[in-house]
């Protein structure tokens, strides 16, 4: 089931909505007059809020296919277990040896589900043999809820959090649909408390409803019309060199507002039910480095690998030869998460090589600010084009398109007539990649004698969005799901 759908929002959320806060004000209830006393009736309450989550979360994660049920399941019980060892381990190699098993098994959930497949083809590519491939489907969201439990047995290890008793209230946690699918990655540190206590109050409702309908317009209105272009560029007889580029620009917008849609999505989904996930980006197109660009996208997986891969690894606290090692092991790890094939680990050591050019010429940094955006963003948009090629022949294809190799026309008929059509949703698009939109909204609300009327007109607009939005949905506008490759 995915957010941008009519039956998830109009069936499946409101369904979970209601169901949350009845039943577990009901239980609050009837602990009351039971004569439980406020906290048992709060803690009873709290139970059952996580229990519905988990509930509906399975619902919402078996919904395309229920057999991969068991393995959510199955990830759930052996994590929570393997966290529980680890708590009462009375020595550190006990500790050792349950994080190593929840290591083991976590690592051979991606190896087979996720790379075993793309092993399988490259050992009969090496070897000339044919050993059969496994052709299993990929779990959705198997590269988040992975991570997300090899963080939280990492951490009880660590000490920097306590192992879960309450398997309900850990199983929320691993499941728990508004970032089950597509992030952010959120550690179990992060929301343990709110596992055990969390606040519910009008103004949170407010800003998750705002946050979650913002995050859907950027989805449906913006990337998927900028995925639509894109296909109609790959279907085209008619392409040219500035077609490349619309198309590579087209895919640098499609999968940030993609992306970063289902991140303000699951942000603003979290505070309706309590939660405070954290940011995901921060407009990462106004970087004025490659290092900057990698501290403002997908914030939580680039803190994820340099708290439990490069840190433990050394980081830059070792000598230059390791320090080359931990960077280029960081970045092809980081290129494998995102996806089974050789283009993702190029596009991950594209970014270790341009990170460790940085570091090495300091020179750049002292360049004009022009130019070290220009550099940058022509860095991403040539890396996009690199991580979106189905396959390496079109990745030769795409640079040979893009530099006028081949024989192309610099522009053609079909060119200028798409760059007409799109143009808008191109000056939409850069406006808000940019801070613009955000930082105009809270000039006006803080203003004294407009602010109540920017109050109005926010939710008129958001009604407007949300109407929008429902008519691509009903008229079943084309919306390719990115994160099925992940």
């Amino acid at each position: 089931m995915l957010f941008s759908s009519i039956p998830f929002l109009y069936y499946f959320l409101p369904a979970v909505v209601i169901s949350y806060f009845l039943v577990s004000w009901l239980v609050e209830m009837i602990g009351k007059k039971l004569g439980l006393g406020q906290e048992k009736s709060h803690r009873a309450s709290i139970f059952t809020k996580n229990l519905t989550l988990l509930l509906f979360s399975l619902v919402f994660y078996g919904w395309g296919e229920p057999v991969y049920l068991f393995l959510m399941i199955g990830s759930i019980l052996m994590f929570w277990l393997c966290g529980l060892a680890i708590g009462k381990a009375q020595s550190q190699g006990l500790k050792r040896l349950w994080l190593t098993v929840s290591v083991v098994v976590s690592l051979a959930l991606l190896a087979v589900f996720k790379y075993a497949d793309f092993f399988v083809e490259n050992f009969n590519a090496l070897t000339g043999l044919s050993v059969p491939l496994l052709k299993l489907a990929l779990p959705i969201g198997i590269s988040f809820y992975t991570f997300q439990c090899l963080s939280y047995t990492i951490d009880v290890y660590r000490g920097n959090a306590q192992s879960q008793k309450d398997i309900v209230a850990f199983g929320a946690y691993v499941s728990l649909f508004p970032q089950l699918i597509a992030g952010p990655i959120v550690r179990y540190v992060d929301v343990a408390r709110e596992l055990k206590d969390r606040e519910h109050n009008w103004e949170r409702v407010h800003l998750g409803l705002r946050r979650f309908v913002i995050g859907m317009s950027k989805k449906i209105i913006l990337a998927d019309n900028f995925a639509l272009l894109m296909s109609i560029f790959r279907d085209s007889s008619e392409q040219s060199v500035l077609f490349y580029w619309m198309y590579a620009i087209a895919f640098l917008f499609n999968i940030y507002f993609d992306f970063s849609g289902y991140s303000d999505m699951a942000i603003g989904l979290g505070k309706l039910f309590g939660f405070n996930f954290i940011e995901n980006f921060n407009y990462p197109y106004m970087s004025k480095s490659v290092a900057e660009f990698w501290r403002r996208w997908h914030m939580s997986l680039g803190s994820w690998f340099r708290d439990y891969v490069y840190i433990p690894l050394g980081g830059n606290r070792v000598s230059k030869g390791r320090w080359l090692f931990n960077t280029l092991v960081v970045w092809m790890l980081t290129g494998m998460w995102h996806g089974a094939s050789w283009n993702f680990i190029l596009w991950g050591l594209l970014y270790a090589v341009c990170l460790l050019i940085e570091k090495w010429v300091p020179a750049i940094q002292k360049l004009p600010a022009f130019f070290r955006h220009f550099y940058t963003m022509l860095v991403v948009t040539l890396g996009f084009v690199l991580f979106n090629a189905d396959t390496m022949a079109q990745v030769g294809t795409d640079f040979a398109g893009l530099f006028g190799f081949g024989g192309l026309p610099v522009a053609s008929t079909a060119t200028w007539y798409y760059l007409r059509s799109y143009g808008a949703l191109f000056l939409m698009g850069i406006i808000g990649a940019t801070p613009l939109v955000r930082d105009t909204a809270n000039r006006l609300y803080e203003s004294k004698k407009l602010g109540p009327a920017v109050a109005v007109a926010e939710t008129v607009l958001l009604i407007v969005l949300l109407l929008v939005c429902t008519g691509y949905l009903v008229d079943g506008s084309f919306s390719p799901f990115l994160y099925f490759r992940f």
